[in-house]
């Protein structure tokens, strides 16, 4: 699926050009992408979108008009050149903006978004770009939740991928928000015998009398034997080229 130096990664119905981006395509990422449940949404906030990745995976599942925000500029050309070259380039509108400094919609978005990653403690990469992608230094936890407050509709779910060390930084930052309730807590295991090593998290807004499922719901990559589990293959199906692997 990756050629060149792992300079694009080709899916079934688009292709993901990586080259100028810090943060590349992952199993992590794609599998977040296939878990979002978009297929009823109207309107999608993408924040920190990156190649477009997460944008273009929502696309090919709905009929949803997504703002995909990017701070950085080469990634931001980068997302918009993927998302020209794919079947919904009048569905997808890229914006490189800092999320704080984004006006939105009025009518906000049913759907957001997140893939940051976040690794808060851990040693920065020597290269500013990657830096940049990697950690907290441009969005903090406080307003990544402060934006998902200000965007989400009322009836609306926000998706957030992020390091299982990181989840309770986010969640202590999704308390100050009296309306965002912790909905769902899915972890993503690369073998049987490791850690998780991934949360995606769904936030929700106004739900008062709800309690959010907090118990993990797992995904397993790699079965026992080295091979795709069957949820990942059912997850990934209407995406990859191959998951016989």
């Amino acid at each position: 699926m990756a050629r060149k130096s792992n300079t694009y990664f080709q899916f079934k119905q688009f292709r993901v050009d990586q080259g100028q981006c810090a943060m590349k395509v992952t199993m992590d990422a794609c599998l977040f992408g296939a878990l979002v449940n978009v297929e009823e949404s109207r309107r999608i906030l993408d924040i920190g979108t990156g190649t477009g990745l997460l944008s273009l995976m929502a696309a090919q599942r709905s009929l949803a008009h997504i703002d995909a925000i990017e701070l950085d500029d080469n990634a931001a050309r980068q997302a918009r050149l993927n998302v020209a070259q794919s079947p919904w380039s009048d569905q997808i509108t890229v914006i490189q903006s800092a999320i704080q400094r984004f006006s939105g919609t009025p009518d906000g978005y049913d759907t957001i978004i997140c893939n940051p990653p976040f690794f808060e403690n851990s040693l920065k990469a020597p290269d500013k770009q990657r830096n940049m992608a990697r950690h907290t230094c441009n969005l903090g936890f406080d307003e990544l939740a402060e934006a998902i407050n200000h965007h989400l509709t009322h009836s609306g779910k926000a998706w957030v991928l992020l390091p299982v060390l990181s989840t309770s930084s986010f969640l202590k930052a999704i308390e100050s928000y009296s309306e965002l309730k912790s909905d769902q807590i899915i972890s993503i295991r690369s073998k049987p015998e490791r850690q998780d090593h991934r949360h995606v998290l769904t936030i929700t807004k106004n739900r008062v009398g709800v309690p959010g499922d907090r118990t993990p719901a797992n995904i397993l990559i790699h079965t026992e034997t080295g091979g795709y589990s069957d949820r990942v293959k059912e997850l990934l199906s209407g995406y990859y080229l191959n998951l016989l692997i």
